[in-house]
């Protein structure tokens, strides 16, 4: 009786552990947080918010998109520090924050090296979209083209999909901003397919 109440004190104190963060010296964390579909942000590499540099671009020329990502040294994203999930959740938000020049628009394509384009090959996406918080900021701006697939399309699924889920309270704003930032594909694939 005694050793399967210290087996069961023992287990209790695992799994108290296991869902707690923790800050080492360094200022790097450990631990887990609330993720979209099941995994911890330990899962995915130690996606943290605290770390992530937000509107922070190395650079600003030979901008290379790869496989659906943009080159995070050029769009590394921006948020909006004081967007809340009450604000993003309200009906029309992203109208009212919504403001992208022409000018902007053309920097962006240039920084891509994108010197021509057909309509709907490519979009001005929001790296962090504005349903998420994201910001007008050129460095949360980059041309996602449309094909192949998953594209822009796809991802506006992914925005649609997360914004849902912060607003149902499935997710903190905080976590889904990041995970949109690193890698929105990862998502796409762990979406419940009907979402897609």
């Amino acid at each position: 009786m005694k050793r399967a109440s210290i087996l069961l004190t023992s287990a209790a104190l695992l799994l108290t552990i296991g869902a707690c963060t923790v800050v080492t010296p360094s200022g790097t964390t450990t631990g887990t947080a609330t993720a979209v579909g099941g995994q911890t942000n330990a899962d995915q590499g130690g996606v943290n918010n605290a770390n992530h540099q937000w509107g922070a671009p190395t650079k600003t020329s030979g901008c290379q998109a790869a496989n659906a990502l943009q080159d995070s040294a050029c769009t590394p994203g921006d948020i909006l520090p004081d967007a809340t999930r009450e604000m993003i959740c309200v009906p029309g938000y992203s109208k009212t924050v919504r403001n992208v020049t022409t000018s902007t628009k053309n920097k962006v394509y240039a920084n891509y090296g994108i010197t021509s384009h057909v309509a709907g090959e490519y979009e001005i996406d929001h790296l962090v979209s504005l349903e998420l918080g994201g910001s007008n900021d050129i460095s949360n701006l980059w041309p996602e083209a449309a094909e192949p697939r998953p594209g822009f399309h796809e991802k506006d699924k992914v925005e649609n999909w997360l914004h849902d889920q912060v607003c149902s309270g499935a997710i903190a704003l905080k976590d889904a901003q990041v995970q949109i930032a690193t890698n929105w594909l990862d998502i796409y694939q762990r979406m419940p397919a009907d979402k897609k």
